[in-house]
Protein backbone atom coordinates (compact mmCIF):
# COMPACT_ATOMS: atom_id res chain seq x y z
CA UNK A 1 0.00 0.00 0.00
CA UNK A 2 2.43 2.42 0.73
CA UNK A 3 4.58 1.76 -2.51
CA UNK A 4 1.33 2.87 -4.17
CA UNK A 5 1.17 6.08 -2.29
CA UNK A 6 5.12 6.83 -3.44
CA UNK A 7 4.71 6.11 -7.03
CA UNK A 8 1.88 7.93 -7.98
CA UNK A 9 4.14 10.27 -10.06
CA UNK A 10 1.41 13.16 -9.49
CA UNK A 11 2.07 16.58 -9.84
CA UNK A 12 1.83 17.52 -6.01
CA UNK A 13 1.63 21.29 -6.64
CA UNK A 14 -0.25 22.53 -4.22
CA UNK A 15 -2.44 25.26 -6.25
CA UNK A 16 -3.48 22.25 -8.55
CA UNK A 17 -4.29 19.93 -5.90
CA UNK A 18 -5.75 22.51 -4.44
CA UNK A 19 -8.54 22.43 -7.12
CA UNK A 20 -9.05 18.94 -8.00
CA UNK A 21 -10.09 18.80 -4.85
CA UNK A 22 -12.30 21.58 -4.63
CA UNK A 23 -13.61 20.03 -8.08
CA UNK A 24 -14.28 16.60 -6.64
CA UNK A 25 -16.15 18.45 -3.81
CA UNK A 26 -18.17 20.65 -5.28
CA UNK A 27 -19.70 17.82 -8.22
CA UNK A 28 -19.81 15.33 -5.31
CA UNK A 29 -21.63 12.96 -7.95
CA UNK A 30 -22.58 12.80 -11.53
CA UNK A 31 -26.76 12.40 -10.80
CA UNK A 32 -29.13 11.48 -13.57
CA UNK A 33 -31.93 13.82 -12.66
CA UNK A 34 -33.41 15.76 -15.42
CA UNK A 35 -31.67 19.05 -16.22
CA UNK A 36 -34.25 21.21 -14.96
CA UNK A 37 -33.54 20.08 -11.16
CA UNK A 38 -30.09 21.18 -12.08
CA UNK A 39 -31.03 25.00 -13.35
CA UNK A 40 -33.71 25.99 -10.38
CA UNK A 41 -31.42 27.18 -7.98
CA UNK A 42 -33.27 28.51 -4.77
CA UNK A 43 -30.62 30.64 -2.58
CA UNK A 44 -31.63 31.66 1.03
CA UNK A 45 -30.55 34.43 3.20
CA UNK A 46 -28.91 33.70 6.71
CA UNK A 47 -31.99 35.73 8.05
CA UNK A 48 -34.17 33.33 6.21
CA UNK A 49 -32.61 30.26 7.45
CA UNK A 50 -32.58 31.64 11.27
CA UNK A 51 -35.97 31.80 11.12
CA UNK A 52 -36.51 28.29 9.86
CA UNK A 53 -34.63 27.14 12.39
CA UNK A 54 -36.94 28.96 15.28
CA UNK A 55 -39.83 27.31 13.40
CA UNK A 56 -38.26 23.89 12.83
CA UNK A 57 -37.11 23.47 16.89
CA UNK A 58 -39.99 24.72 19.35
CA UNK A 59 -38.18 27.05 22.14
CA UNK A 60 -35.48 27.78 19.77
CA UNK A 61 -34.67 31.60 20.45
CA UNK A 62 -32.16 33.00 18.21
CA UNK A 63 -29.35 35.01 19.29
CA UNK A 64 -26.84 35.13 16.22
CA UNK A 65 -26.43 33.26 12.98
CA UNK A 66 -22.90 32.76 11.96
CA UNK A 67 -21.80 31.23 8.44
CA UNK A 68 -21.10 27.40 8.30
CA UNK A 69 -17.84 25.66 6.66
CA UNK A 70 -20.10 23.28 5.41
CA UNK A 71 -21.97 24.91 2.94
CA UNK A 72 -21.67 24.23 -0.81
CA UNK A 73 -22.90 24.09 -3.80
CA UNK A 74 -26.14 22.07 -3.25
CA UNK A 75 -27.24 23.27 0.30
CA UNK A 76 -27.22 26.35 1.54
CA UNK A 77 -25.73 26.34 5.48
CA UNK A 78 -25.85 28.39 8.27
CA UNK A 79 -24.79 28.26 11.97
CA UNK A 80 -27.29 29.49 14.55
CA UNK A 81 -26.65 30.70 18.20
CA UNK A 82 -29.39 30.30 20.92
CA UNK A 83 -29.93 32.67 23.23
CA UNK A 84 -28.03 29.76 25.56
CA UNK A 85 -25.23 29.79 23.49
CA UNK A 86 -25.81 26.59 21.87
CA UNK A 87 -24.99 25.89 18.81
CA UNK A 88 -27.63 24.61 15.49
CA UNK A 89 -26.47 23.49 11.67
CA UNK A 90 -29.34 24.57 9.40
CA UNK A 91 -29.40 23.18 6.44
CA UNK A 92 -31.61 24.02 2.94
CA UNK A 93 -31.45 22.14 0.00
CA UNK A 94 -30.67 24.88 -2.99
CA UNK A 95 -31.59 22.44 -5.75
CA UNK A 96 -34.66 20.15 -6.26
CA UNK A 97 -32.04 17.17 -6.71
CA UNK A 98 -30.06 18.22 -3.37
CA UNK A 99 -33.28 17.87 -1.43
CA UNK A 100 -34.57 14.80 -2.76
CA UNK A 101 -30.97 13.58 -1.17
CA UNK A 102 -31.93 15.30 1.65
CA UNK A 103 -34.83 13.30 2.72
CA UNK A 104 -33.25 10.18 2.27
CA UNK A 105 -30.42 11.30 4.20
CA UNK A 106 -32.78 11.63 7.20
CA UNK A 107 -33.57 8.22 7.71
CA UNK A 108 -29.88 7.31 7.27
CA UNK A 109 -28.53 9.51 9.93
CA UNK A 110 -31.22 8.01 12.41
CA UNK A 111 -28.86 4.47 11.60
CA UNK A 112 -25.92 6.05 11.82
CA UNK A 113 -26.74 7.74 15.47
CA UNK A 114 -27.65 4.06 16.66
CA UNK A 115 -24.33 2.67 15.08
CA UNK A 116 -22.55 5.77 16.95
CA UNK A 117 -24.07 5.06 20.22
CA UNK A 118 -23.06 1.39 20.03
CA UNK A 119 -19.79 2.64 19.44
CA UNK A 120 -19.54 1.33 16.02
CA UNK A 121 -18.71 4.72 14.69
CA UNK A 122 -16.16 6.60 16.81
CA UNK A 123 -17.30 9.87 15.86
CA UNK A 124 -20.68 11.64 15.84
CA UNK A 125 -23.16 12.22 13.12
CA UNK A 126 -25.79 14.84 12.54
CA UNK A 127 -28.76 14.85 14.74
CA UNK A 128 -32.15 16.36 13.02
CA UNK A 129 -33.77 18.26 16.02
CA UNK A 130 -36.37 19.17 13.43
CA UNK A 131 -37.64 20.37 9.85
CA UNK A 132 -39.32 23.23 8.50
CA UNK A 133 -41.09 23.86 4.99
CA UNK A 134 -39.37 25.88 2.50
CA UNK A 135 -41.33 28.36 0.54
CA UNK A 136 -40.50 26.44 -2.91
CA UNK A 137 -41.00 23.04 -1.97
CA UNK A 138 -39.26 20.78 0.27
CA UNK A 139 -37.43 21.19 3.71
CA UNK A 140 -34.74 22.64 5.35
CA UNK A 141 -33.27 20.86 8.39
CA UNK A 142 -31.81 21.69 11.57
CA UNK A 143 -29.35 19.60 13.87
CA UNK A 144 -27.18 20.13 17.04
CA UNK A 145 -23.99 21.12 16.05
CA UNK A 146 -20.44 18.85 16.25
CA UNK A 147 -18.96 20.84 17.61
CA UNK A 148 -14.88 21.48 16.52
CA UNK A 149 -12.99 22.90 13.50
CA UNK A 150 -13.02 22.02 10.06
CA UNK A 151 -10.05 19.84 8.86
CA UNK A 152 -7.22 21.45 7.17
CA UNK A 153 -5.87 18.67 4.83
CA UNK A 154 -2.66 21.30 3.93
CA UNK A 155 -1.89 20.73 7.62
CA UNK A 156 -2.48 17.02 7.89
CA UNK A 157 1.18 15.67 9.13
CA UNK A 158 2.13 12.10 8.94
CA UNK A 159 1.78 9.80 11.94
CA UNK A 160 -0.51 8.51 14.86
CA UNK A 161 -2.17 11.41 15.39
CA UNK A 162 -5.03 13.29 13.54
CA UNK A 163 -4.47 10.91 10.20
CA UNK A 164 -4.29 7.74 12.01
CA UNK A 165 -8.02 9.24 13.39
CA UNK A 166 -9.11 10.05 9.83
CA UNK A 167 -8.10 6.44 8.37
CA UNK A 168 -9.77 4.77 11.42
CA UNK A 169 -12.67 6.92 10.59
CA UNK A 170 -13.19 5.92 6.73
CA UNK A 171 -12.58 2.40 7.70
CA UNK A 172 -15.26 2.30 10.35
CA UNK A 173 -17.71 3.12 7.67
CA UNK A 174 -16.84 0.89 5.09
CA UNK A 175 -17.33 -1.64 7.76
CA UNK A 176 -20.78 -0.87 8.24
CA UNK A 177 -23.53 -3.50 6.92
CA UNK A 178 -24.47 -2.27 3.32
CA UNK A 179 -28.11 -2.66 4.47
CA UNK A 180 -28.26 0.38 6.69
CA UNK A 181 -27.63 2.19 3.17
CA UNK A 182 -30.24 -0.09 0.78
CA UNK A 183 -33.11 0.00 3.75
CA UNK A 184 -33.24 4.03 3.01
CA UNK A 185 -33.04 3.36 -0.60
CA UNK A 186 -30.26 4.60 -1.44
CA UNK A 187 -28.12 3.43 -4.37
CA UNK A 188 -26.22 0.18 -4.83
CA UNK A 189 -24.06 -0.16 -7.64
CA UNK A 190 -21.50 -3.74 -7.81
CA UNK A 191 -18.52 -3.24 -9.17
CA UNK A 192 -19.20 -4.29 -12.71
CA UNK A 193 -21.79 -1.34 -12.67
CA UNK A 194 -19.71 1.40 -11.02
CA UNK A 195 -17.47 0.83 -13.47
CA UNK A 196 -20.02 1.20 -16.12
CA UNK A 197 -21.39 4.30 -14.88
CA UNK A 198 -17.89 5.22 -15.20
CA UNK A 199 -16.97 4.58 -18.44
CA UNK A 200 -20.51 6.12 -19.18
CA UNK A 201 -19.42 9.54 -17.16
CA UNK A 202 -16.48 9.59 -19.68
CA UNK A 203 -18.22 9.12 -22.71
CA UNK A 204 -20.48 12.32 -21.91
CA UNK A 205 -17.25 14.07 -21.22
CA UNK A 206 -15.17 13.01 -23.84
CA UNK A 207 -17.91 14.19 -26.34
CA UNK A 208 -17.74 17.52 -25.82
CA UNK A 209 -14.34 17.73 -27.54
CA UNK A 210 -13.09 19.48 -23.86
CA UNK A 211 -11.13 16.46 -22.56
CA UNK A 212 -7.75 16.70 -23.38
CA UNK A 213 -7.59 13.26 -25.50
CA UNK A 214 -4.34 12.00 -23.56
CA UNK A 215 -6.68 11.46 -20.77
CA UNK A 216 -9.06 10.29 -22.12
CA UNK A 217 -6.99 7.22 -23.26
CA UNK A 218 -5.22 7.61 -19.89
CA UNK A 219 -8.95 6.99 -18.15
CA UNK A 220 -10.58 4.65 -21.15
CA UNK A 221 -7.09 2.33 -20.09
CA UNK A 222 -7.91 2.44 -16.58
CA UNK A 223 -11.68 1.52 -16.65
CA UNK A 224 -11.21 -1.39 -19.21
CA UNK A 225 -8.73 -2.79 -16.91
CA UNK A 226 -11.04 -5.31 -15.32
CA UNK A 227 -8.69 -6.32 -12.87
CA UNK A 228 -8.93 -2.83 -10.92
CA UNK A 229 -12.69 -3.49 -10.60
CA UNK A 230 -12.04 -6.75 -8.28
CA UNK A 231 -13.46 -5.15 -5.01
CA UNK A 232 -15.77 -5.24 -2.25
CA UNK A 233 -18.62 -3.08 -2.53
CA UNK A 234 -19.24 -1.13 0.93
CA UNK A 235 -21.14 1.40 2.55
CA UNK A 236 -19.53 4.67 1.76
CA UNK A 237 -19.89 8.58 2.51
CA UNK A 238 -19.64 9.64 -1.01
CA UNK A 239 -18.80 13.13 -0.64
CA UNK A 240 -15.66 13.47 2.00
CA UNK A 241 -13.80 16.04 2.07
CA UNK A 242 -12.26 18.74 4.29
CA UNK A 243 -15.33 20.87 4.61
CA UNK A 244 -17.36 17.48 5.70
CA UNK A 245 -14.75 15.88 8.66
CA UNK A 246 -14.84 17.81 11.86
CA UNK A 247 -11.89 17.65 14.27
CA UNK A 248 -11.56 18.15 17.87
CA UNK A 249 -8.76 17.50 20.11
CA UNK A 250 -6.33 16.13 17.31
CA UNK A 251 -9.02 13.73 16.01
CA UNK A 252 -12.36 12.94 14.09
CA UNK A 253 -14.69 14.21 15.92
CA UNK A 254 -17.73 14.36 13.42
CA UNK A 255 -18.11 13.61 9.74
CA UNK A 256 -21.34 15.76 8.53
CA UNK A 257 -22.92 15.88 4.74
CA UNK A 258 -24.20 12.24 4.20
CA UNK A 259 -26.87 12.71 1.24
CA UNK A 260 -24.78 11.01 -1.25
CA UNK A 261 -23.96 7.66 0.89
CA UNK A 262 -24.46 5.06 -1.04
CA UNK A 263 -23.00 1.56 -1.45
CA UNK A 264 -20.60 1.21 -3.95
CA UNK A 265 -16.54 1.77 -4.33
CA UNK A 266 -14.30 2.07 -0.85
CA UNK A 267 -11.72 4.42 -3.48
CA UNK A 268 -14.17 6.67 -3.54
CA UNK A 269 -13.76 8.17 0.30
CA UNK A 270 -10.02 8.04 -0.14
CA UNK A 271 -9.75 10.08 -3.62
CA UNK A 272 -9.67 13.17 -2.17
CA UNK A 273 -7.10 12.30 0.66
CA UNK A 274 -4.93 10.88 -2.63
CA UNK A 275 -4.85 14.16 -4.71
CA UNK A 276 -4.11 16.81 -2.25
CA UNK A 277 -2.61 15.36 0.97
CA UNK A 278 0.85 14.55 1.00
CA UNK A 279 2.33 11.47 0.00
CA UNK A 280 3.40 11.18 3.59
CA UNK A 281 0.32 12.43 5.45
CA UNK A 282 -1.67 10.00 3.04
CA UNK A 283 0.29 7.15 3.42
CA UNK A 284 -0.44 7.13 7.45
CA UNK A 285 -4.45 7.72 6.48
CA UNK A 286 -4.25 4.83 4.02
CA UNK A 287 -2.39 2.45 6.59
CA UNK A 288 -4.51 3.09 9.63
CA UNK A 289 -7.15 2.45 7.14
CA UNK A 290 -6.06 -1.09 6.06
CA UNK A 291 -5.64 -1.92 9.87
CA UNK A 292 -9.54 -0.77 10.40
CA UNK A 293 -10.81 -2.88 7.66
CA UNK A 294 -11.63 -6.48 9.00
CA UNK A 295 -10.90 -8.13 5.57
CA UNK A 296 -9.35 -5.82 2.95
CA UNK A 297 -7.90 -7.75 -0.24
CA UNK A 298 -8.13 -4.68 -2.85
CA UNK A 299 -4.95 -4.53 -4.35
CA UNK A 300 -6.06 -1.65 -6.53
CA UNK A 301 -7.47 0.19 -4.23
CA UNK A 302 -5.38 3.62 -4.40
CA UNK A 303 -5.32 2.88 -8.51
CA UNK A 304 -8.97 3.81 -8.27
CA UNK A 305 -8.72 6.63 -5.78
CA UNK A 306 -6.14 8.49 -7.80
CA UNK A 307 -8.66 7.54 -10.96
CA UNK A 308 -11.72 8.98 -9.06
CA UNK A 309 -9.68 12.16 -8.18
CA UNK A 310 -8.15 12.57 -12.20
CA UNK A 311 -12.24 11.84 -12.92
CA UNK A 312 -13.59 14.67 -10.94
CA UNK A 313 -12.66 16.99 -13.24
CA UNK A 314 -14.35 15.69 -16.03
CA UNK A 315 -17.61 15.30 -13.81
CA UNK A 316 -17.26 19.08 -13.04
CA UNK A 317 -17.01 20.08 -16.44
CA UNK A 318 -20.02 18.40 -17.12
CA UNK A 319 -21.48 20.32 -13.95
CA UNK A 320 -20.85 23.41 -15.47
CA UNK A 321 -22.24 22.19 -19.04
CA UNK A 322 -25.17 20.49 -17.26
CA UNK A 323 -26.16 23.85 -15.38
CA UNK A 324 -24.88 26.26 -18.38
CA UNK A 325 -22.57 27.51 -16.51
CA UNK A 326 -19.67 29.48 -18.68
CA UNK A 327 -17.21 30.27 -15.15
CA UNK A 328 -17.45 26.45 -14.43
CA UNK A 329 -16.61 25.07 -18.20
CA UNK A 330 -13.82 27.43 -18.30
CA UNK A 331 -12.58 26.65 -14.61
CA UNK A 332 -13.04 22.64 -15.67
CA UNK A 333 -11.05 23.12 -18.95
CA UNK A 334 -7.63 24.98 -17.12
CA UNK A 335 -8.18 22.24 -14.45
CA UNK A 336 -7.82 19.28 -17.05
CA UNK A 337 -5.02 20.96 -18.93
CA UNK A 338 -2.96 21.20 -16.02
CA UNK A 339 -3.89 17.66 -15.22
CA UNK A 340 -2.48 16.81 -18.18
CA UNK A 341 0.65 19.07 -17.98
CA UNK A 342 1.77 17.36 -14.59
CA UNK A 343 0.89 13.80 -16.10
CA UNK A 344 3.15 14.39 -18.86
CA UNK A 345 5.86 16.35 -17.08
CA UNK A 346 5.83 13.18 -14.81
CA UNK A 347 6.29 10.58 -17.57
CA UNK A 348 2.88 9.22 -17.17
CA UNK A 349 1.68 10.32 -20.66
Amino acid sequence: MRGAIDQRGFGEGPAFMHSLTVAAGRDRAWRSAPLWLYREVVPHSPLALAALASAAVPGLDVYDVLRSPHADVDFDVVIVVDSTGKHWMVRAPRRAAAGAALEAELGLLSHLAREHDSGALSFAVPRPAGTAALPEGGRAVVYEEIRGTRLNLAALEPGPGLAASLGHAIAEIHELRPDIIEDEGLPTYTPEAYRQRRLAELDAAAQTGKVPPALTGRWEERLENVAWWRYEPTPVHGSLGEHQVVVADGAVAGIVGWAEARVADPADDLAWLIASATPEAADSVIEAYAVGRRELRDPHLVDRARLAAELALARWLMHGIRTEEPEVVDDAQDMLADLEAQLTEAGEL
